[in-house]
């Protein structure tokens, strides 16, 4: 977590967490402007027969994020970077959250870009049966429903947030 944090801090990014009971949130602000640039939410899950799942229930951007240098997407990464961390810290070993399917061109997009950091689809809601029922009231909408094993995305992506620390010997 800390080197994520420090890499945050040298892109001009204060990445706060906070927690209540099993919720969370995230939230980035920039360090120039102090303005906010994006916060995600979500919440430690316990199933009986999946443990502890990391719920990714929402993250938003802000307008702020269009005239900076650092990418929409490093933005998110950094905030999902911090998301994934807490989750491992939590016992989590899958992440799981909802690709929303607002209009066709975003929802490739997104489902791409989770595909790209390395969740899978599970399954398509779409609010044509039944059992989209549950989905739709946890999730707010309909998409693409996509896990990924925590600890993956951890090797996966630590490098990215690695200080280079120089050995004397």
């Amino acid at each position: 977590m800390s080197d994520i944090l420090q890499s945050s801090k040298a892109q001009n990014i204060d990445l706060r967490l906070q927690t209540l009971g099993p919720f969370f949130r995230i939230t980035a602000k920039s360090l120039e402007t102090n303005k906010e640039l994006g916060k995600a939410d979500g919440i430690i899950r316990v199933w009986w027969n999946k443990g502890k799942i990391l719920h990714l229930d929402s993250i938003k951007l802000t307008k702020e994020t269009l005239g900076m240098d650092t990418s929409i997407f490093g933005i998110g990464l950094f905030i999902g970077a911090v998301m994934i961390r807490y989750g491992y810290d939590c016992g989590c070993k899958t992440a799981e959250l909802l690709a929303i399917n607002d209009s066709d061109l975003y929802h490739a997009k997104l489902v791409k870009f989770y595909k790209r950091i390395g969740f899978e689809p599970v399954y398509e809601v779409t609010g044509s049966s039944l059992s989209d029922l549950a989905d739709q009231l946890v999730w707010g909408g309909v998409g693409t429903r996509m896990d990924a094993n925590v600890e993956r995305l951890l090797v996966k992506w630590c490098t990215r947030f690695t200080t280079n620390k120089r050995s004397d010997s």
